[in-house]
């Protein structure tokens, strides 16, 4: 029993550290993608004053609060975000250890979860998803899924049909709703703030603006669940969805007390990540 207990302590622990330094590389990613930067180069440095930061001066919450929160050459205050996330994807990596055991599912999953940690950030931040990450994650899973299977004694064609739809689900039951809220929208006569615009005509048809661009929705939340349908598959991103929709309107509520405002823009990306990992970690014997 001590030996049990040692070894699964072991295993979240470095799982959390691994999170740790993933989490840190998920700050550059999440600062820089939006921006249209290389999240190789330059390293890192103070945004205030430039300085590169040392090592030393990197290691994942620790120098945060060595440092208390400030740059080591400016002064400038470091935003909490940092350590926060960091703390964040490490308290995710060892639930998915403790969740899968040291498996390579469950390092897939970590990958998996990293990404969504990306996509919700930059979403709540910029209201965009970059398709380095949902195009990018749905590739990846379609490549290594069906080898998973194949390790695991399963079938490699199989767990490539049950990616696909997952992701045609996913992707295009949010799809069908934001286009049917286009077109009532427009049949209506409703217009939006940025759709379709001050001078704008509503699209037609013709226009790939027509099949891709509605009101209040996002096509970025469309491929992030078509990339989430390849990962869960059928019924796990039916239970994203329907996760989703709970947490959307649970975030939704908190963001209009904070904001004091009802029309404040507001990403879904975080709700949709978040339903996801509930599944992720709270599975069913369906999933893979």
């Amino acid at each position: 029993m001590a030996a049990i207990l040692l070894g699964s302590g072991l295993l979240l622990g470095f799982a959390c550290a691994l999170g740790l330094a993933v989490g840190s590389f998920l700050n550059v990613v999440i600062h820089r993608v939006p921006r249209g930067e290389s999240v190789v180069r330059p390293g890192s440095r103070c945004p205030r004053c430039e300085t590169p930061i040392a090592g030393y001066d990197n290691v994942p919450v620790l120098s945060y609060l060595w440092l208390r929160g400030r740059c080591r050459h400016c002064g400038s205050r470091i935003s909490w975000r940092y350590p926060a996330f960091e703390l964040a994807t490490g308290a995710l990596f060892a639930a998915i250890a403790w969740r899968y055991g040291p498996t390579l599912e469950a390092l897939l999953f970590m990958g998996f979860g990293a990404a969504l940690v990306a996509a919700a950030a930059i979403d709540f931040e910029h209201q965009i998803i970059p398709d380095e990450i949902s195009l990018g994650g749905l590739a990846a899973g379609l490549l290594l899924l069906p080898g998973l299977a194949w390790l695991a004694g399963g079938s490699p064609l199989a767990a490539l049909g049950e990616a696909l739809l997952g992701a045609l689900l996913g992707g295009g039951s949010l799809w069908a709703v934001g286009f049917a809220h286009a077109r009532i929208s427009a049949a209506l006569g409703r217009s939006f703030e940025h759709w379709p615009g001050e001078g704008e005509a509503l699209p037609r048809p013709g226009s790939l603006d027509y099949w891709t661009w509605f009101p209040g929705l996002g096509f970025g939340d469309v491929k992030l669940l078509a990339m989430i349908g390849v990962w869960l598959g059928v019924v796990g991103v039916v239970q994203t969805i329907l996760a989703a929709a709970l947490a959307g309107l649970a975030l939704g509520l908190g963001w209009v007390v904070v904001r004091r405002r009802f029309d404040a823009p507001f990403g879904f990306a975080p709700a949709i990540a978040l339903g996801a990992l509930l599944v992720v970690l709270f599975p069913g014997p369906w999933l893979r």
